[in-house]
């Protein structure tokens, strides 16, 4: 039986690691390396919140009965994500140094609010109440492209 808590996890590390490339290159003012690492953040992200919405969250939501709930926390938190992510990628396409810093310090800190959540809370929950499923979740989610 996988972890979900592991697997995810990981893959918050991964989109970490990531970020921190596009950040380093925009600080650097490598502006077509900066727009390549953001684009695989970007699509790493993105992968990640389908991960979560499409399979994890619906499989929690049905097992609880709850829908309000963690899940919906995650997912406004998924949206300003997202609206950050179109900040920073238009900052990018400007050459926009302190944008793209501003926007960039706002969301790290934004993504390690949020990690830590579901890391500590979350997928810990989704672990002992999904764990006869975890294998088929796991596989579900490996299906998503990024």
């Amino acid at each position: 039986m996988a972890s979900l808590l592991g697997y995810l996890a990981a893959d918050h590390s991964d989109c970490d690691k990531s970020f921190a490339e596009a950040e380093q290159a925009a600080a650097a003012g490598d502006w077509k390396g900066a727009q390549a690492a953001f684009s695989r953040f970007a699509g790493r992200m993105a992968r990640h919140f389908a991960m979560e919405e499409e399979v994890l969250f619906p499989a929690f939501e049905a097992r609880t009965g709850n829908n309000q709930g963690p899940t919906r926390v995650m997912r406004l938190e998924h949206a300003e994500m997202r609206e950050l992510i179109d900040a920073l990628r238009e900052a990018i396409e400007r050459c926009d140094a302190p944008g793209f810093a501003g926007n960039a310090e706002t969301l790290l800190v934004l993504m390690q609010q949020h990690n830590l959540k579901e890391e500590q809370i979350l997928y810990p929950m989704c672990d002992r109440l999904l764990a006869r499923e975890s294998d088929a979740l796991l596989a579900r989610m490996e299906t998503i492209a990024g």
